[in-house]
């Protein structure tokens, strides 16, 4: 983990499933700018992350130098869940971004509190296989906007912390496609721009049906 630049600060957490417990040993919030790396990809895994505030991507390097992301994880989600004792992705925060972190002991028993977590985690990888093996881009882009918003708590106007480029390499799209495709659902009044990173859904049952 990045050391340098990062603050410990204190803040109240964000409703945790390792809260009642008094195994796990939650460190202070760190605070990490935007672009700064958590943990990289081949560095030995172990603590659980928790965001606090902000949001972060997780992403892997591809032998031709492309980006895949294959998560993004936003305030109150956990992740750093691996099968080994090896992280085998990078996780950066998108924009300044506090992290809790969780360091288990060894004795603790904590399969009820995980097992949820990583089923979680599961069945949200196995939805994005699905959007990444649509045709059409317009599908892929409702499919994460409806996405977006559930886990927001289902408001009309959602945020997104990540950038047009973030979102294209998660949904295996060009930055100029996935600008091309939030144009063509203002123009179908699916949706509202309010800005780079804040969007109104007008159309929740057109985002629905478009994604599938």
């Amino acid at each position: 983990m990045y050391a340098q630049q990062i603050a410990k600060i204190e803040l109240p957490s964000q409703p945790s499933p390792f809260a009642l417990l008094d195994g796990p040993m939650a460190q202070p919030v760190s605070f990490f700018p935007a672009g700064t790396e958590i943990y990289a990809q081949g560095e030995k895994a172990g603590p659980l992350y928790q965001v606090e505030f902000g949001a972060v991507r997780v992403y892997r390097l591809l032998a031709d130098g492309r980006r895949q992301i294959s998560a993004f994880h936003l305030a109150g989600e956990t992740f750093g869940f691996e099968a080994d004792a090896t992280h085998h992705f990078f996780a950066e925060a998108i924009g300044a971004t506090g992290i809790r972190v969780f360091r288990i002991a060894s004795t603790a028993d904590m399969s009820s509190q995980l097992l949820p977590l990583a089923l979680k985690g599961l069945i949200r990888a196995q939805e994005h296989l699905l959007v990444l093996g649509r045709q059409n881009a317009i599908e892929r882009v409702a499919a994460f906007l409806v996405d977006m918003a559930e886990r927001q708590g289902g408001l009309r106007q959602i945020e997104l912390p990540m950038s047009r480029l973030d979102i294209g390499d998660y949904l295996g799209l060009t930055i100029e496609t996935v600008s091309r495709v939030f144009t063509r659902l203002k123009d179908k009044s699916a949706i509202r721009l309010l800005g780079l990173r804040s969007i109104e859904i007008l159309k929740q049952n057109m985002l629905l049906e478009m994604g599938g």
